[in-house]
């Protein structure tokens, strides 16, 4: 009986604990959760290939910092990045594993996957060919909510798998020399 006299107080105390905390973080984490939408709804844009309301979410002067060839800067750069990557590839699926945002960043574990429409080298991929791969989404974000720089993190193991493999052929200084008797 003793155990049940401190366990039920402690079970209470739990609920309203977890509900007080519930109440706190909605209140005081709109900005939090809208940083978190925004990116969200560009993650569902390259899904859908409709980039046209990319403005309601990225700002004029935003910044991706992890172009493939270097910073991709401005809204019009931006998008025409986005159309570029649509043109490149068909079923694009994103799994969103889990977001975290404050009023200033907000960052998400993306699952992904596609098809290629067109041969791609840089990523090591033929036309047809299906590809998946997992990355981390950092975005900084300004007052409004719209995202001024964005950074991306690609597992190491599936840049690996973008990466030239060497080649298994033994070298020419391992063949046995015939000149030798």
């Amino acid at each position: 009986m003793k155990k049940l006299a401190f366990a039920f107080p402690a079970i209470i105390l739990s609920l309203l604990l977890s509900c007080s905390d519930n109440k706190t973080a909605s209140s005081t984490n709109e900005k939090a959760q809208k940083n978190l939408d925004n990116t969200k709804a560009i993650v569902h844009m390259f899904e859908t290939g409709d980039f046209s309301k990319v403005g309601d979410y990225i700002t004029a002067d935003g910044v991706d910092h992890s172009g493939p060839m270097g910073e991709v800067k401005g809204l019009d750069s931006l998008k025409a990045n986005f159309d570029r990557y649509s043109g490149m590839m068909s079923d694009v699926k994103s799994e969103v594993v889990q977001g975290l945002a404050n009023d200033d960043y907000s960052m998400i574990w993306l699952k992904q996957s596609w098809t290629a429409k067109v041969d791609d080298p840089m990523m090591m991929m033929k036309a047809g060919q299906k590809g998946n791969m997992e990355t981390i989404e950092v975005c900084k974000h300004a007052a409004d909510g719209k995202i001024t720089d964005h950074w991306s993190f690609v597992s190491m193991g599936d840049m690996m798998k973008m990466m030239p493999q060497p080649s298994m052929a033994p070298s020419n200084s391992a063949k046995p020399d015939s000149t030798k008797k």
